[in-house]
């Protein structure tokens, strides 16, 4: 089915942009070539619910950065807005913010990441990218201008993909807290039926389509 062109879907490629950020140029996704980042938008500088969340992430960055994986902000504010509130920040709230914030006051990149609900006002979404080391997009999580986001489920992403990736298993809901198999992770189903009656003798079961191991 082909498709109008619009914003990056999952396991596309994240487009090109060349941005400024409070750290200076950069062109994404090229600048984090071999690292995973959460791209995330923020409504506007000098906001309540936006300054808990990056107080947030600031507060897991060097916990992101244990798993290869940077953080970038966004809004439509202009950089000089941007720096003055990580000043404010760092005075009024002793929180040093170390990661760039893309001044993206022409719209430019918000628009073509879908990141401007137009029944939710001018401003940016509470958007979010996750892309990997190939500048892949991997997740997108989208939440209303007055629900803060949960900086842990986010940082639960980005370590279940990698997991997903390195072992080629799937993460049941709530992990590492699952009601059925706690910390344990999900074989993909079988295709053939000699590979369905081999699962259930290698692996611990509910069915043969419903097979688990340990990490």
């Amino acid at each position: 089915m082909e498709r109008t062109p619009a914003m990056p879907l999952i396991g596309e490629k994240l487009p090109s942009f060349e941005v400024q950020t409070t750290k200076g140029r950069i062109k994404l996704p090229d600048h984090y070539k071999g690292k995973w980042f959460v791209l995330f938008s923020h409504p506007a500088d000098f906001t309540p619910v936006c300054t808990t969340e990056f107080v947030a992430f600031q507060r897991r960055y060097e916990e992101f950065k244990e798993l290869n994986c940077e953080l970038i902000g966004l809004s439509i504010d202009q950089v000089f807005s941007h720096i003055k509130w990580v000043e404010w920040i760092r005075e009024k709230l002793g929180v040093k913010i170390e990661f760039p914030i893309i001044a993206d006051d022409t719209g430019r990149v918000a628009c073509a990441l879908g990141m401007i609900h137009p029944s939710k006002g001018a401003n940016t979404v509470r958007a979010v990218f996750i892309v990997d080391p190939e500048g892949v997009v991997r997740a997108i999580m989208y939440y209303p201008q007055e629900l803060g986001r949960n900086i842990d489920e986010i940082l639960r992403a980005v370590r279940a993909l990698q997991i997903s990736d390195r072992e080629g298993v799937a993460m049941p809901a709530n992990w590492p807290n699952n009601e059925l198999i706690g910390d344990k992770v999900i074989i993909p189903p079988a295709t053939d039926e000699q590979t369905a009656k081999e699962r259930v003798k290698k692996y611990e079961c509910f069915d043969w389509w419903f097979c688990y191991k340990s990490l």
